[in-house]
């Protein structure tokens, strides 16, 4: 969505017309859902925090700067949402091992049967290895290599500088090829 358009619909949001906070919901629920899902790994909690996190972009929709890109903003309320219920789930129970694996962007329903299990083994290699790393990994992987936002994008909604960015980024990569190594993945 441009940037003027998510403008106008926040300022009539402001004032009063709570109708025009849909679209902005819209262009964000799927891309929301998927950052959700990845940093907390089961699909169900993922939508209860997005759904949070919308209550409180519309709550604080007075205090978003409009100067700025809203994205960025809608993304770093996420991302606390998801950091609280991690924190939650962690203080009650512990990790618990999820069902519900990480849905990757670009599905492929027409793969043959051997195809379809290697890649479904994969992802539950991938999500395993994503709980072997720390939640700051996890984040920035999530970020970057599942939902493909830009260094910049990505320092805003992090709120670091860029090369902070590719450090982490790095650092989070070498974690991730440990912990892969780890369960036994091996590279060439």
């Amino acid at each position: 969505m441009r940037s003027e358009v998510e403008v106008e619909l926040i300022r009539k949001c402001r004032s009063g017309d709570a109708r025009f906070f849909e679209p902005l919901v819209r262009a964000y629920e799927g891309p929301g859902l998927r950052v959700a899902t990845g940093m907390l790994g089961d699909v169900d909690d993922a939508r209860d925090a997005l759904q949070e996190a919308f209550v409180k972009v519309f709550r604080n929709l007075s205090k978003f700067d409009t100067r700025r890109a809203f994205g960025p903003w809608f993304f770093q309320i996420l991302r606390n949402q998801c950091r609280d219920m991690i924190r939650s789930r962690n203080s009650r129970a512990g990790r618990e091992t999820r069902d519900e694996r990480l849905e990757f962007r670009a599905e492929n329903a027409e793969l043959g049967p051997e195809r379809a299990r290697e890649r479904s083994a994969a992802k539950t290699l991938l999500w395993r290895g994503l709980e072997r790393v720390g939640e700051d990994h996890r984040e920035i992987l999530v970020l970057k290599e599942l939902q493909g936002f830009k260094y910049p994008e990505i320092a805003e909604i992090l709120g670091i500088p860029e090369g902070t960015v590719a450090s982490r980024l790095y650092h989070a990569r070498r974690a991730l090829k440990d912990a892969l190594e780890e369960l036994g993945m091996r590279y060439p």
